[in-house]
């Protein structure tokens, strides 16, 4: 290890929260096409369309910051400096909570 590099560890741990974003996105995009073309008899239809444009555009949201995040947080740890803050969490449960209030409403129109 030169002097520059990081313990790899850090870098190592960097890298699994990205994976971890993007698995959440996929999670999050088959969750919204799985409201709109598997369950019909959940819900009306403008609503189930709502709750799967949430979760598409929440996974969209996640899968094109996730790298930028990545790419910040490795930056700072090869200068030293201190990590980043991110939006990643606060957007995304703002986004569960109204997707929850959604599947609510679908529960009891239902």
């Amino acid at each position: 290890m030169t002097d520059n590099e990081p313990d790899y560890r850090f870098t190592l741990a960097n890298e699994r929260t990205f994976l971890a974003w993007i698995r959440t996105s996929l999670a999050l995009l088959a969750c919204g096409v799985g409201v709109v073309q598997f369950v019909p008899d959940f819900g009306p239809k403008p609503l189930r369309l709502a709750a799967g444009l949430a979760l598409a555009a929440l996974a969209l949201y996640l899968a094109s910051t996730s790298y930028q995040r990545w790419q910040r947080v490795d930056e700072a740890i090869r200068s030293g400096r201190p990590l980043p803050r991110s939006m990643m969490p606060a957007v995304i449960a703002v986004g569960i909570t109204v997707i929850v209030v959604l599947a609510l409403v679908m529960i009891v129109l239902g």
